[in-house]
């Protein structure tokens, strides 16, 4: 992915190391996360290897002069005692991209789901995470006993997120994260919130903050994690006192496992089932949520009948998905509502369970692009 410099320019050791105030403690963890959560490992240093991929850097002036970056560096100095001068020079590095703006005005989950799952249902993505899982056995099987989290499900989220990490983005994470949050109104303080944890990881790890780089939402590594996901659930999966999710797939893997640990995910219990319609249903019955708000019992008393068994009554979700010739229906449960943690979409949730589904199932399909 791109190499940590060993020794950074003085600018970044100002920036990293010269602060006035304490290292900040940590995100508080989201709502829907159980209280008692995995150990997190203390911040370490991450080398991973490999060239830098090709940049999509646009030339232009950097940001520091505008009022709003400029409010929020002296934010930062203030908050988290960075050297304000610092973090100025950093950001006169900085450039804003169109092609980040056009990217995320074109997400993938606003297509129909018939369109949707193409994109992630084909035997060449299969055939990779048949392979992925065959070679990253041990630490899947090493996640699975720690956090409770099948290897088809963590291998299908690494795959459907980078392609078993192929494409894991070639944007600067800076440059798209200030992009969106000073250019990007509609979640700007989100992304803005974000490009402070990737500083605050910077700091953390030791990072060069021009390096790191992702997607064109700022999400990096294998799995895709946004920074504020990092500092909470990296993991070190492989004990070698690293959390490298760029290019080590123990560390990712641990991470896809401890995230979905942290998020509610039942060891063993249902994902979801596809179901059918008997009789009159109300359509307003169709969650966008997918939180499990029903038990299944109810379902099935409105009429709302899963194609395969399910054992007990699990709380269940009803969702909508659009296919060519008309709606598909699914009953979801808990399990499915914690992979929409990792991206809330329902055509996400339901994707990912069914190339999970796939890898599970298949053994060997002809090698093709992917």
């Amino acid at each position: 992915m791109y190499r940590f410099s060993r020794i950074l320019v003085p600018t970044f050791c100002l920036l990293l190391h010269g602060c006035t105030g304490h290292a900040p403690s940590g995100t508080t963890v989201a709502p829907d996360t159980p209280k008692t959560l995995p150990s997190q490992p203390q911040p370490v240093a991450i080398a991973p290897i490999g060239p830098p991929p090709e940049l999509s850097i646009q030339p232009g002036p950097g940001i520091a002069e505008r009022p709003d970056v400029q409010a929020f560096i002296a934010e930062m100095g203030r908050k988290h005692g960075f050297n304000t001068d610092a973090l100025h020079q950093l950001f006169t590095a900085v450039n804003f991209q169109d092609a980040i703006l056009s990217a995320i005005a074109r997400p993938y989950e606003a297509k129909p789901w018939y369109a949707y799952k193409k994109l992630f249902l084909t035997d060449a993505r299969i055939q990779g995470g048949i392979e992925f899982k065959q070679r990253n056995a041990q630490a899947l099987a090493n996640a699975e006993n720690k956090y409770g989290v099948s290897p088809e499900i963590i291998t299908a989220i690494i795959g459907v997120e980078s392609s078993y990490g192929k494409r894991p983005g070639n944007y600067r994470v800076i440059d798209a994260l200030s992009t969106l949050g000073f250019d990007y109104p509609k979640r700007g303080e989100f992304f803005r919130g974000e490009l402070e944890q990737f500083l605050l990881l910077c700091r953390d790890e030791g990072m060069d903050p021009l390096k790191p780089t992702g997607s064109y939402a700022g999400a990096m590594g294998m799995p895709q994690f946004m920074p504020s996901s990092f500092r909470r659930l990296a993991a070190d999966g492989d004990s070698d006192g690293r959390r490298d999710i760029w290019s080590n797939p123990a560390d990712a893997i641990a991470s896809v496992a401890r995230y979905f640990a942290a998020n509610g995910w039942q060891n063993g219990a249902p994902i979801a089932v596809s179901a059918k319609l008997e009789g009159v249903v109300s359509q307003g019955l169709a969650s966008k949520s997918l939180k499990p708000d029903h038990a299944l019992a109810q379902f099935l008393e409105m009429g709302v009948v899963p194609e395969e068994p399910v054992n007990g009554s699990p709380r269940a979700a009803l969702v909508k998905l659009e296919e060519e010739n008309g709606p598909a229906y699914w009953l979801g449960f808990q399990n499915l509502y914690a992979i929409t943690r990792y991206n809330h979409s329902p055509l996400y949730a339901v994707a990912a369970y069914e190339l999970s589904k796939r890898i599970a199932s298949a053994t060997h399909l002809p090698s093709t692009s992917p």
